[in-house]
């Protein structure tokens, strides 16, 4: 008789249940801070201003990291790296339950964000390593669903547990989920041809650097905007609570579009897929930017996770394929250049957020979604001609 294990779908070696579980896990820790900033503050000395910015230290080494992840992914093979980042996740998890003072605190956010950065591009990179065509992208898809599942459930419990238990279980969550993780992968081998031979030039190609580049929009328009939904509603009058969870109509759209996704992608090429999924972008600015209200924020919030279910996954799906000898740096970058247009953008956008022009930041998506669906799909098409096999 076969065991569970054998039954299961498996990544070359590695069980699917494992990494969907590292993906919802990474996901989880990344957005459970936000909800609890109160919680945090009058649990500890900190100020709230000193709150927000642990969850600022947490997002820059999470995003310094990408590239550094990925040079050594290359160099000492996926699984080492995937169980180093969750050994390292876990510690820094626990000694951020120890201590309450600012600098100790800051330093072990610090550190987790770092860590927990290199688990989703790592788990990307094993895909790419072992998966061809429309397995690899419903693999991807798979993962988005878990992440957002991740996503959800830290928006919507990690400040209920923080007021009502303690926010130390916050952050006490996801180092219990490490060491279950290395347990669900303790005997697992280290897939064929998950080391590569280190070739950073591949990784820079003028082609991989275009991609970079429509990523960093692709950042701006997806991750940036939606910071500011939630402000929005509030904005617009909607109560806290129930402006969390009209938020969450994001993790909504990326799991009904992932589970789309998996059927699109037998019929579609990449091109076509990224060309709706950045026009599924424009339709999610487009009722918030012409009529601001608590119901055209909603619907913005569910279509840019439609558009980052389809669009995106499929902008993943090409960085997995564009430098084969090189994967694991070209996907970091890839991420790197996603988290940093998400930065760049919220940043310029401050000032508008800062005297509540929601409608005008939402206008301005708008018009460059449209720019970005024309640089995405003009340039993806240019690569396939060039790289038929690799390609959808």
């Amino acid at each position: 008789m076969k065991t569970q294990q054998e039954l299961e779908p498996s990544i070359g070696s590695v069980p699917d249940s494992a990494l969907r579980f590292v993906g919802f896990l990474s996901f989880f820790d990344r957005y459970g801070t936000a909800p609890m900033l109160v919680a945090l503050s009058l649990g500890t000395s900190l100020s709230f201003a000193q709150a927000v910015q642990l969850i600022a230290s947490y997002a820059l080494f999470y995003a310094i990291g990408q590239p550094i992840w990925g040079v050594l992914s290359d160099r000492f093979g996926r699984l080492a790296i995937l169980r180093a980042a969750l050994t390292g996740a876990g510690l820094s998890a626990i000694a951020s339950i120890l201590f309450t003072g600012f600098i100790p605190l800051l330093i072990a956010r610090s550190l987790t964000g770092l860590l927990f950065g290199a688990l989703y591009p790592t788990l990307m990179t094993l895909l790419g390593d072992t998966r061809t065509g429309v397995e690899r992208a419903r693999g991807l898809s798979d993962l988005q669903i878990y992440s957002s599942l991740g996503t959800t459930l830290a928006t919507l419990a990690s400040g209920a547990v923080a007021t009502y238990v303690d926010w130390r279980l916050v952050f006490a969550l996801p180092a219990f989920g490490c060491a279950a993780a290395l347990f669900s992968l303790r005997k697992v081998a280290e897939p064929a041809h998950s080391r590569a031979r280190f070739n950073f030039r591949a990784a820079v190609r003028p082609m991989n650097l275009a991609l970079y580049a429509i990523v960093f929009l692709e950042g701006g328009l997806l991750m940036g905007p939606l910071t500011y939904i939630v402000p929005a509603l509030q904005e617009s009058g909607v109560e806290i609570g129930l402006a969390g969870a009209l938020g969450c109509a994001f993790a909504l759209g990326v799991i009904l579009g992932a589970r789309l996704m998996r059927k699109l992608v037998a019929r579609f090429s990449r091109t076509w897929l990224i060309g709706g999924g950045g026009l599924l972008l424009s339709v999610a600015f487009l009722p918030s930017a012409l009529f601001p209200s608590p119901a055209s924020y909603t619907v913005t919030a569910f279509f840019l996770g439609a558009a980052n279910a389809i669009m995106h996954s499929s902008m993943q799906g090409w960085a997995t394929d564009i430098s084969p000898d090189a994967r694991a740096t070209t996907v970091s970058l890839f991420v790197f250049a996603l988290f940093a247009g998400a930065s760049v953008a919220t940043y310029l956008t401050a000032d508008l957020a800062q005297h509540a022009q929601y409608g005008q930041i939402f206008g301005i998506g708008l018009v460059l979604s449209f720019a970005l669906v024309l640089l995405a799909t003009g340039t993806h098409a240019l690569w396939r001609r060039k790289n038929p096999p690799a390609s959808l």
